[in-house]
This record gives structure tokens, C-alpha cells and sequence, in this order.
């Protein structure tokens, strides 16, 4: 079994966590590789206490991986989906952040989870993706223009509100007068625009959400489509610019610019262990049912 290990940095909270998976590692079967830069981080760490020589790096991967593992919060799980890519490589995080929506194995869990990994003791859960083209060519999406959570656009260098021209399937929606506009997968739905108050979707529906930040007309309210649908926006605004975001990944756009949004056509690879699930994680990290009258 081939492992690539990521981390966006290293951290003295992640001390533990980095240190129980290594030595884990380090006693199995399996041939593991850690990205280049978490690697060099975690080597100029004076209080790890586990030896890296057996351990190789990785810059990008290939098909020959049979599984990555994220170390951090969710967001390390979304950069990890660039190194990924449409190669079918599962994903699986380890929680060292807060919140932890995607990424579910928590410290005290690391063994008994790899365990059942490295035993084929779990199910895939496939997540759509979004992809984005602009009119003109934009080279800051060029490289990867996809997004596993959301692509939102929102206002740049102003306090204005923005105008958001929607079209789905070319025919036109409406224009959101707002701070911005969120399209969000059944991934992305308990995160950003879960907070702008749009609907919480179970990751195996076929359909996207349309959320607007902060309308100020107040019968624009969130809006679920086909995965289907083809999107797009034109937006205006008092500035000359505005800003587009794919997951955590930002880039400028002038306002004479067309984004078309539409389903990714590849999936991205979740483990879900036994014992896990969608609904299982909302009641215990979005607290669903809790009531003291309960």
C-alpha cells in the first residue's frame, strides 16, 4: 500500500497527531511518502520524537497511490484536492483543527483508524466538484479550476454592494444586489454558505445550492438546482474589479468578465470508517437534537 501524508504546516498542537501516525506508519506494511514542504517543516521541529529516515517525499502524485491522509482541519483537506485531482486517489483527514466536518478521525482515533484503513474496513463517498471557465481567459484559474466546497464571488476594495447577473442554462434568474453570491456543492453546503443561510444537502444529492451574501433585496433567498445546470454571472459594481474564490483560492476579476459554472467531470474519494456518516456528523458537530427538554 503506497500512503501520501499532507499538512499545510507544522504546528506544536499537531506534535501528537503527527507524531501516533508516523510511528503507526513506520510498523505497517506500506510504503509511505509525506509532501515535500510538510516534511521539511516537520524535520526542523526540535520536539518530534520519531525518525524520519525511512519516510520518502512527494512533490505530486500519480495513480500509483492508493490513499492520501490530511493532517489539520478541513481546509487541509481542501488544498489536498489539488494534489489529488481527478487521479481517484481516496481522501481521509485527520483533525487537529476545530471543527472538522470532512476531516472526521480525531487524535485519540488515529490507530484504531488506520487500522481498519490499511484492513479495507470502511466505504467511499463520493463528492462532486464544481469547475469554473471565465470569458475572458483568467491565467490565476488556469492551473486548477475547481472547487470541492464553493465558488463564491464577492466584492473587492469597497464597502458597495455588488450586482450579481445569474443565468442558469441561459436563461436569466435574477440579479442579486449583495456582497457577493455563493455556489456551493453538497460538500460546501455546511460551510460558507451555510453561514449565509442556505440549506444544509446530503452529499449523495445531485444538485447545487445558489446562496446571495448579505442580499439587500429581501425576497432573494437561497436557491437549489440541478448539478446538471449550467451557471453563469456577469457582475458590476462601483469598482472596476471583483474577487472570485474557488475553496481558499483567490483571483481578481474585472467586472466586463463571464464566469460559467458547472459540474467537475470527475469525483473526489472521502473515507467514511464504520460507524461514520453525513448524518451522524451533523448531529454531533452541528449539535442537531440537542435540547435540554431531550
Amino acid at each position: 500500500m503506497k500512503i501520501a501524508i499532507y499538512g499545510q504546516f507544522y504546528q506544536r498542537y499537531s506534535l501528537i497527531p503527527v507524531e501516533t501516525l508516523l510511528n503507526i506508519l513506520h510498523n505497517k506494511p506500506v510504503d509511505v511518502f509525506i509532501e515535500a514542504q510538510f516534511f521539511k517543516s516537520i524535520k526542523a521541529a526540535e520536539d518530534i520524537n520519531v525518525s524520519l529516515n525511512d519516510f520518502k517525499t512527494f512533490s505530486s502524485l500519480d495513480t500509483s497511490f492508493d490513499l492520501l491522509i490530511s493532517i489539520g482541519g478541513d481546509g487541509t483537506i481542501l488544498r489536498a484536492i489539488t494534489f489529488v485531482r481527478d487521479l481517484s486517489i481516496p481522501i481521509v483527514g485527520i483533525n487537529t483543527g476545530r471543527l472538522g466536518f470532512l476531516a472526521t478521525i480525531k487524535k485519540n482515533d488515529i490507530e484504531k483508524a488506520i487500522d481498519n484503513i490499511i484492513k479495507g474496513n470502511y466505504r467511499i463517498s463520493e463528492r462532486s466538484l464544481l469547475t469554473i471557465t471565465t470569458e475572458p481567459e483568467n491565467k490565476d484559474l488556469l492551473d486548477f479550476n475547481v472547487a470541492l466546497n464553493e465558488i463564491a464571488v464577492s466584492r473587492k476594495n469597497t464597502t458597495s454592494m455588488i450586482t450579481v447577473e445569474t443565468s442558469l442554462n441561459n436563461e436569466y434568474l435574477t440579479s442579486y444586489w449583495a456582497d457577493g453570491l455563493i455556489v456551493s456543492t453538497p460538500t460546501g453546503s455546511t460551510g460558507y454558505s451555510l453561514s449565509c443561510g442556505g440549506p444544509v444537502i446530503t452529499p449523495e444529492t445531485n444538485s447545487f445550492a445558489l446562496t446571495p451574501i448579505a442580499p439587500h433585496n429581501l425576497n432573494a433567498r437561497p436557491l437549489v438546482i440541478q448539478d446538471s445546470t449550467e451557471i453563469k454571472l456577469r457582475v458590476s459594481g462601483r469598482e472596476d474589479s471583483y474577487l472570485v474564490s474557488l475553496d481558499s483560492r483567490i483571483a481578481t476579476l474585472d467586472n466586463n468578465s463571464t464566469i460559467i459554472i458547472k459540474k467537475a467531470n470527475f469525483k473526489i474519494k472521502m473515507i467514511e470508517l464504520k460507524g461514520e456518516s453525513f448524518l451522524h456528523t451533523l448531529r454531533e458537530k452541528l449539535l442537531w437534537g440537542e435540547d435540554k427538554r431531550n
